[in-house]
């Protein structure tokens, strides 16, 4: 389970997932824009302003991540999007574009925004939705520039990716299987004396081995260092009898995975192990309490009530848990909604969440268990199967 291989071995007993999940396909993103439309509209909007980014990702399959040059995307209620984009950015534009757009391209000495006012048209639309990624700057700039009104798109852009597709799900089920297997690998190339940067170099090979192109993040901590949620600077060496914290993800066609394990390299104290139990059981809580209807602030309450109970926190009081109990994940790593006081969204089948109650205990150690959950119409659905031991971390 843990330790008694080589970072060559593993390396070399891994292949492209056999399986992949089919990519979106077009009729599933006519679909998010109609349903786009809709929403807007129950808003009182005219339009939705679309930034580049993972919600222009979504809508039209471009993988492209913001920058100083304006990229955006205009969808009227009734009608064709429009497209803002460089004039030479075109031919990669049209190979990434998997529905059908209007183009309005704007040269380098040109200014992007007045191809919005243009797209809008006059007196077309006279309320706006604005994508809550697009750049304040711009936004203010845009204010000036169009007679319309500018709302938030948050609500309507939101609601249609909050909800997975079962073509999401199968998505997101390949990237969280992928880095779990990671994960196990990673525990059989531990040693006494490795470190922390050449466990996350053996993550990220490992990864691509598996087809993805690389970690999307990586976190791995020794001892002390697990005591901070995203840990300290620096490098460490393992040492026997330390607690191991790994968390990490990779992207398949653009969505995450995020999964962390903590176990004991050696033999670790007796306040390690009620810590980690005591971890596993508000993981269960969590969700154990999902169902469609409820709120989500109502799963952070049955994580904080198994920790409470066993004399942690309260709040986020330390020791305890010192952040949400999780957060929503698809395009985003971290995107709404989150399991966490004060959010009252409802629970509605199709929505994906991380599950992750860490609890530390300052300066000393921290346990994070973290997996992900689906809602379902019954309740919740694992995509990884939890750690059952702080001593043999995976079945």
């Amino acid at each position: 389970m843990i330790g008694g291989s080589t970072p060559e071995a593993e390396l070399s007993d891994l292949s492209r997932w056999p399986d992949p999940a089919p990519a979106i396909t077009r009729g599933e993103r006519d679909t998010r824009l109609n349903q786009l439309r809709a929403l807007a509209g129950e808003a009182g909007a005219d339009a939705v302003l679309v930034n580049v980014g993972p919600n222009l990702r979504y809508f039209t399959g471009v993988p492209w991540q913001p920058s100083e040059r304006l990229v955006a995307m205009l969808v009227p209620v009734t009608g064709t999007p429009t497209m803002i984009c460089p004039a030479f950015e075109l031919g990669t534009l049209e190979a990434d574009l998997a529905i059908d757009v209007d183009m309005r391209l704007w040269e380098e000495d040109e200014d992007p925004i007045a191809c919005i006012a243009d797209a809008a048209g006059s007196g077309a639309c006279q309320t706006l939705a604005v994508d809550p990624l697009f750049p304040f700057q711009w936004a203010e700039r845009l204010r000036a520039a169009v007679s319309c009104t500018l709302i938030d798109g948050g609500p309507p852009i939101d609601r249609c990716r909050m909800i997975k597709s079962p073509a999401e799900l199968a998505l997101l089920t390949q990237a969280k299987a992928m880095t779990l297997e990671v994960h196990r690998r990673t525990a059989r190339i531990l040693r006494p004396g490795i470190m922390a940067s050449e466990v996350v170099r053996f993550i990220d090979a490992a990864h691509r081995a598996l087809g993805a192109v690389g970690s999307s993040f990586c976190i791995v901590q020794f001892g002390r260092a697990t005591a901070y949620p995203h840990g300290l600077p620096g490098d460490r060496a393992l040492e026997d009898g330390q607690l191991v914290l790994v968390d990490t993800g990779c992207l398949v066609e653009g969505y995450h995975s995020d999964i962390t394990r903590t176990y004991a390299f050696g033999e670790v104290g007796e306040a390690e192990r009620e810590i980690w139990t005591i971890e596993a059981a508000a993981q269960q809580a969590a969700f154990d309490a999902v169902l469609p209807g409820r709120i989500c602030e109502d799963i952070d309450a049955a994580a904080r009530g198994v920790i409470e109970k066993a004399g942690l926190g309260p709040g986020y009081r330390l020791p305890g848990l010192p952040h949400r109990t999780g957060h929503g994940i698809g395009l985003s790593i971290h995107e709404p909604a989150y399991l966490v006081r004060g959010d009252k969204t409802v629970l509605t089948p199709g929505m994906c969440f991380s599950n992750e109650p860490m609890l530390v205990v300052p300066d000393r150690f921290g346990i994070r268990l973290e997996d992900h959950f689906h809602v379902t119409e019954t309740g919740a659905a694992w995509f990884t199967r939890p750690q059952t031991s702080i001593d043999q971390p995976f079945a």
